[in-house]
């Protein structure tokens, strides 16, 4: 049975991610077993579950495979309460997925885990691998790097499969997140060009990375899943702005932007809110960070579109 037809428990199926990735298997012919936090009274397969909150009870579950997508991403914390919840959902969340799968009459063949490459702590560098070290120090980025300890720790002691994908910021229609701000701020003519916008990210369709994870569930291993072109931020601008029918942004010189990143920050200090241009904004818009997918595309023959070309999807 390929892992595209096998049972495939997905957590977080409802996530921005987790819907790309249901509907890829749903397409090609399987029946995902959706387990999350949300609602959906379409989805009669769903089991609803707080997995932060307790384990879930998965007894009655039979699956070869599982996807876990669920997580808490995309949230600045602003107090340590804030900065706990990582951990609480992530690490806490995970220990209970695996508890609850303890529970089932078999354990599944394999399990899939949707890391991130933030679990490295770097702002910038080219080219990085999957070897680069974890030194995370952030809250969202120590958690994943412990919620990665777990899956391939359980995997190793009870003979499961373990694959770990980093993606790196992942694009598609409704994209929360950095891109999800960028695309909403050029669709209001509300946003900056910084300088030349020559600085490059990774970035990767979240089609492509629905697609990859029955792959790496068949063999295992970690993988970095990138579209291989790594755009710069003015190509990517270009782009958005083309499928909307807007003109590019208009540029301000690096000295102007720094100040209005200094004026952020103190508005950020004086309200305890985070501001939508921050000196934090302005490195991630000048420095260059991309990851290097060339594992997986030895390993699968990885073979991603390119995510300037989708960009009539991605603002849809």
């Amino acid at each position: 049975m390929t892992m595209e037809h096998a049972p495939i428990l997905v957590t977080g199926g409802l996530g921005f991610l987790g819907r790309h990735v249901v509907a890829a298997l749903r397409q090609a012919g399987g029946v995902p077993v959706v387990l999350d936090l949300a609602v959906d009274d379409s989805d009669e397969g769903l089991i609803q579950a707080d997995l932060s909150d307790g384990v879930p009870d998965l007894a009655s579950v039979s699956v070869e495979v599982v996807y876990h997508l669920a997580g808490l991403a995309h949230v600045v914390p602003r107090d340590q309460a804030q900065a706990d919840r990582f951990f609480e959902v992530n690490v806490r969340g995970t220990e209970n997925l695996l508890q609850g799968l303890e529970g089932c009459a078999e354990l599944p063949e394999a399990l899939v885990l949707v890391s991130t490459v933030a679990v490295y702590g770097v702002d910038q560098g080219e080219l990085l691998t999957e070897e680069t070290p974890r030194a995370a120090t952030d809250p969202y980025g120590m958690s994943k790097r412990q919620q990665e300890d777990l899956v391939l720790e359980w995997g190793a002691r009870r003979g499961v499969r373990i694959g770990i994908v980093r993606p790196p910021l992942v694009a598609g229609r409704g994209a929360p997140g950095n891109l999800g701000a960028m695309v909403q701020a050029l669709r209001a003519g509300r946003y900056p060009g910084v300088g030349r916008g020559d600085a490059q990210r990774s970035m990767v369709l979240a089609d492509d990375v629905a697609q990859a994870l029955p792959k790496v569930a068949e063999i295992g291993g970690v993988y970095h899943l990138t579209d291989g072109l790594h755009p710069s931020f003015h190509e990517l601008e270009d782009s958005i702005c083309g499928a909307l029918g807007r003109r590019p942004p208009r540029r301000i010189p690096m000295a102007v932007a720094r100040m209005m990143g200094w004026g952020g920050d103190a508005m950020q200090s004086l309200s305890g809110r985070s501001m939508p241009f921050s000196t934090r904004t302005l490195e991630k818009m000048t420095s260059t960070l991309t990851f290097s997918d060339r594992k997986a595309r030895q390993a699968f023959a990885w073979s991603p579109g390119a995510v300037v070309e989708a960009a009539g999807e991605i603002v849809a």
